[in-house]
C-alpha cells in the first residue's frame, strides 16, 4: 500500500497521507515519499496542492515507534531529513497549498497543516500541540507559525499545556480560515482548490511571497517588495486577461503564467 497517495487533476495536485491505521503518522519512508511529491508539485502543470489524509486522522504526527529503534534514524535525522525538509517545501511552492483537514492533528501533522497556506478543517477534526505530553517541544514549524497566528499568549498555552483544540475554536482563534459539516467537507473542500487552480497563479504565488516577508519586515521595505511584485504581475499574461475580461465584461479564463 502506498504511504502517499498521488494525483494530478485539472491543474490540481491531490496529496494524501496513507496510513489510517496509524492514524497517518509518519515512518521515515512516508516522509521521504512525502517530499518526493511535493517535489513533483513543482511542475506548471501543478497550479494549487491539496493535502489530506485517509481515515479518521489528517496526521497524527511522528510514528513514536521508530524512535527507540536502534536502527532507526534518530531525533536529530527525523528533524533534518524528514520533517524540516517538509515544511521548507510547503513554503517555498509558488502556488497555493490548501490543508483539508479530516480528522486529528496532532504534534508534527498539526504543524504541517499550518504550514500551508490555507488551512480548512472537517467540523470533527482536532489541533494538538501535543509534544509537551511526551517530553519534547514543538518542532515543525509549530513555534513559529503558531504565534503568528493566533498571537504569543494562546500559542503558548496551547504548547505548554497540549490542549485539544476543536475545529471550531481552532476557526475562532484565527488558526484556520473555514470549518466544513461532515456531508460538504470533501466537495467543498476540493472545490476551495478547484477555485485556486482557475485563478491567476503567478499573483498567487507573488502574495505568498509578500505575506511570508511581511511579518519581519519595515514598512518601507515591504512597500518596495510591494511595488516589485506588482511590476512582475503586470507583466504577466493573467493581469492581461484579467483586464481584458473586465473591460470586456465576461469572466477571464487565466492560464497560470
Amino acid at each position: 500500500m502506498a504511504e502517499i497517495i498521488f494525483e494530478i487533476n485539472n491543474g490540481i495536485a491531490f496529496v494524501t497521507l496513507n496510513r489510517p491505521e496509524k492514524l497517518n503518522a509518519f515512518n521515515r519512508p512516508m516522509a521521504l515519499l512525502l517530499q518526493e511529491k511535493l517535489t513533483a508539485c513543482k511542475d506548471a502543470a501543478v497550479r494549487c496542492v491539496y493535502l489530506t489524509g485517509t481515515g479518521k486522522g489528517f496526521c497524527a504526527g511522528q510514528d513514536l515507534e521508530e524512535i527507540p529503534d536502534p536502527t532507526g534514524p534518530g531525533m536529530n535525522r527525523i528533524l533534518k531529513e524528514q520533517f524540516n525538509p517538509i515544511i521548507i517545501q510547503l513554503q517555498q511552492l509558488q502556488k497555493p497549498v490548501v490543508a483539508a483537514v479530516n480528522g486529528v492533528a496532532a504534534g508534527a501533522g498539526a504543524n504541517i497543516a499550518l504550514a500551508c497556506d490555507i488551512v480548512v478543517a472537517h467540523e470533527q477534526a482536532t489541533f494538538i500541540q501535543a509534544f509537551s505530553k511526551i517530553g519534547l517541544i514543538p518542532d515543525s514549524g509549530g513555534t513559529y507559525f503558531l504565534p503568528r497566528l493566533i498571537g504569543y499568549q494562546k500559542a503558548m498555552a496551547l504548547m505548554m499545556l497540549g490542549d485539544k483544540v476543536s475545529a471550531t475554536e481552532a476557526c475562532t482563534m484565527g488558526m484556520i480560515y473555514k470549518i466544513f459539516q461532515a456531508g460538504e467537507f470533501e466537495t467543498a473542500s476540493k472545490q476551495l482548490a478547484n477555485t485556486l487552480a482557475a485563478m491567476p497563479t503567478q499573483a498567487l504565488a507573488y502574495i505568498k511571497q509578500a505575506l511570508q516577508t511581511s511579518a519581519d519586515q519595515t514598512l518601507e521595505k515591504q512597500l518596495a517588495l510591494e511595488d516589485e511584485l506588482q511590476q512582475k504581475a503586470a507583466a504577466t499574461h493573467d493581469f492581461k486577461e484579467g483586464v481584458a475580461a473586465f473591460m470586456q465584461k465576461r469572466a477571464p479564463h487565466f492560464k497560470g503564467h
